[in-house]
């Protein structure tokens, strides 16, 4: 039997059976889901109704990733799955879908902060060598252009939970696009009151996997 979209199997609200008064149509059917998982890059193209195609990611490992606070998106690694809200089996077995909340490689991001503000994006973990390289020749700025970084300075702010993750070298973000459908794992870096929910989420999880 094929996968079918259709409702017509299903009880009324009262739980009468439906009567069955015609087959299974070809605008009906569904697919086998793509279940991407973390990999070399490996797609494969369906055709769909209409001569669309659709873009099957079985296996995806980088996605662009969007920093909403800072305005910038950038093409990083995905390293795992940590949270998904419908399936642990899903984060067992790093399955990418859409809404998932993933861990990736911030190196992109510390890279992009710390040229658009000439300053570390944390005091803290991986990045304390870097200031070495910067004292040994500084970088003769016209004085607009000094002017723009002093500006640029002012608003160099950034939230506390999201320097600890770059000091650790990986930031958690959210699956936007659908990997099965578009092929592709793009999304947004976690920030502000949806990240401290995702990470109470995170840690109610490990509490109840200590105490079984």
């Amino acid at each position: 039997m094929g996968i079918s979209r259709t409702s017509r199997h299903k009880r009324s609200a009262t739980g009468a059976q439906r009567a069955h008064y015609r087959k299974k149509r070809k605008f009906e059917l569904g697919r086998q889901p793509a279940n991407t998982k973390l990999g070399a890059k490996r797609v494969h193209t369906v055709r769909v109704r209409g001569g669309n195609l659709k873009y099957r990611a079985l296996r995806l490992e980088s996605g662009n990733f969007a920093w909403g606070s800072e305005h910038t998106t950038k093409k990083t690694r995905i390293i795992s799955v940590v949270y998904n809200a419908s399936n642990n089996e899903l984060v067992r077995t790093n399955t990418l879908v859409k809404s998932a909340i993933i861990q990736i490689d911030a190196t992109p991001f510390r890279q992009w902060y710390e040229s658009h503000y000439a300053q570390p994006v944390t005091k803290k973990g991986k990045t304390q060598a870097a200031p070495a390289d910067a004292a040994a020749e500084p970088k003769k700025l016209s004085n607009h252009a000094q002017r723009s970084l002093d500006e640029k300075k002012k608003e160099a702010k950034i939230d506390p939970l999201l320097e600890s993750q770059f000091a650790a070298g990986r930031l958690y973000a959210a699956i936007s696009s659908r990997p099965g459908q578009s092929g592709r794992a793009d999304g947004y870096v976690l920030e502000g009151k949806e990240l401290e929910f995702y990470l109470r989420k995170l840690r109610t999880g490990k509490q109840k996997h200590a105490h079984a």
